[in-house]
């Protein structure tokens, strides 16, 4: 049996580069009836274990280290027993959330990370942060974007350690190569697909969107 998707939302806050917002963040539990992987450890240890469930968590992955997504990230591994796993090039934005809890491992390119019969194969996305990273599930048609890509458009590159271009090259090579059919489950808001978004690009390379 293929794994299955289940999915919170938390509140809270965003803060960078001296100035905070208020944020709704998508939490995305992906697994079995026996064991799961948490995507995003944004707010709220409490509201990610009712969706939990009780399971047997194996990873919690950071799509990145901004703080909104990991700030309850190692009160959850504490609670879990499940290391927390972050690309190396976002340990400069850990640090500034959590300097004296390093994550408990890493995510690379390529990596498969195995959960209640499904394969998640870590994209690099760098753009808008260094080490963001974006989970494929093929079996399930689905990649979790985190704030790479959202229904509209790219994610933000406004603050420190962003950059448009980069952002854009890797929605271009590593996301809207995958199929049109794709679900893609973003870091806020709405869920779309990638046929949805790749006739964007264009507009989105033209005026910086």
């Amino acid at each position: 049996m293929a794994a299955r998707i289940d999915h919170a939302v938390t509140s809270g806050t965003f803060s960078l580069d001296g100035q905070t917002f208020d944020v709704d963040n998508n939490v995305w539990v992906v697994g079995d009836d026996t064991e799961c992987v948490v995507i995003d450890a944004p707010h709220d240890v409490d509201a990610i274990r009712t969706v939990v469930a009780g399971r047997r968590v194996t990873a919690i992955v950071a799509t990145h280290a901004h703080d909104d997504h990991v700030r309850v990230a190692p009160a959850l591994s504490r609670a879990t027993g499940a290391p927390v796993l972050l690309h190396p090039a976002d340990r400069v934005l850990w640090d500034l959330v959590h300097p004296d809890e390093p994550p408990g491992g890493t995510l690379e390119d390529g990596q498969t990370l195995e959960v209640g019969g499904t394969a998640l194969t870590v994209l690099h996305t760098p753009g808008h942060s260094p080490g963001a990273c974006c989970l494929y599930a093929a079996e399930l048609g689905v990649v979790f974007t985190g704030d790479t890509l959202f229904a509209g458009g790219p994610g933000a590159t406004g603050r420190s350690y962003s950059d448009f271009g980069t952002i854009l090259d890797s929605i271009r090579d590593r996301l809207l190569t995958l199929p049109p059919q794709t679900t893609v489950h973003t870091g806020h808001g709405a869920s779309t697909t990638i046929g949805a978004e790749a006739p964007q690009l264009p507009q989105w390379l033209a005026n910086g969107h």
